[in-house]
């Protein structure tokens, strides 16, 4: 038997909100792409379709993917059966996978990645990449069939993580809000869940090859029954998030 195909996974946190953020974005989604005529945009994390799917082709920049969004074709399962490229954008991560499963694609999303097709997914897009979306930051807007997601890398994602406590601005006074914080709630998800979470700090991203990933930016490891450690730009990890190099 032949060896398994390369599988080829960027995931990002979001926060894309500087030039530099963008630039980093654009060169990383570009060359993830490089090999694609055009690329499969998902844009069921939102509600307007076609409009997500239009601002994310021009947030792409002159060097970016053809995005096709699959609102615009006819049929959305063999419409990822025979693209070259998957890319799957942010929103609410409820209202996502119960669009993904209703239209059967999950599975689907799932085989073709594992085959080798590239697959981006931000935000929304990044957290369904892991077994379940139960790491999701979003309210329950919806109530999806299950909360089994795409699985194809073997962690959870938390996308947007931040460490430490919320400080807000009243008036000119910056004060504490005393809510909980993200590590309390990946504590909770641990309480029934062994599965390893990896707090993706805004702005990064990681490269994901089918056993090790590098990391662009900053993330946080979790991992059930031990201290939870910080990981830095250029970091290599493994599939259970243990650090490898970086």
């Amino acid at each position: 038997m032949g060896d398994s195909p390369p599988i080829s996974v960027l995931l990002g946190s979001g926060g894309i909100a500087t030039d530099e953020r963008r630039q980093t974005y654009r060169d990383l989604v570009a060359a993830h792409f490089r090999d694609c005529d055009s690329v499969l945009f998902v844009p069921y994390a939102s509600h307007d379709h076609s409009s997500y799917t239009s601002r994310m082709q021009e947030f792409q920049g002159p060097g970016g993917p053809t995005l096709v969004g699959i609102e615009s074709l006819g049929d959305p399962l063999a419409a990822v059966n025979q693209m070259q490229g998957i890319y799957i954008g942010g929103g609410n991560s409820f209202l996502l996978i119960r669009e993904l499963h209703e239209r059967g694609l999950v599975e689907a999303i799932r085989d073709r990645v594992l085959s080798g097709v590239p697959y981006l997914g931000v935000s929304a897009g990044a957290n369904v990449a892991s077994p379940t979306m139960m790491t999701t930051n979003d309210m329950p807007i919806t109530l999806p069939p299950s909360f089994d997601s795409l699985g194809i890398v073997p962690f959870q994602i938390n996308p947007h993580y931040h460490p430490g406590k919320i400080r807000f601005m009243d008036g000119d006074e910056l004060v504490e809000h005393y809510g909980e914080s993200r590590a309390q709630r990946i504590a909770e998800y641990h309480r029934t869940s062994d599965t390893p979470v990896l707090g993706m700090w805004e702005g990064s991203f990681l490269k994901w090859y089918g056993s090790t990933g590098c990391l662009f930016g900053r993330a946080t490891v979790f991992r059930k029954g031990e201290d939870y450690y910080r990981l830095s730009d250029g970091s290599t990890i493994n599939s259970c998030i243990e650090k490898v190099t970086g």
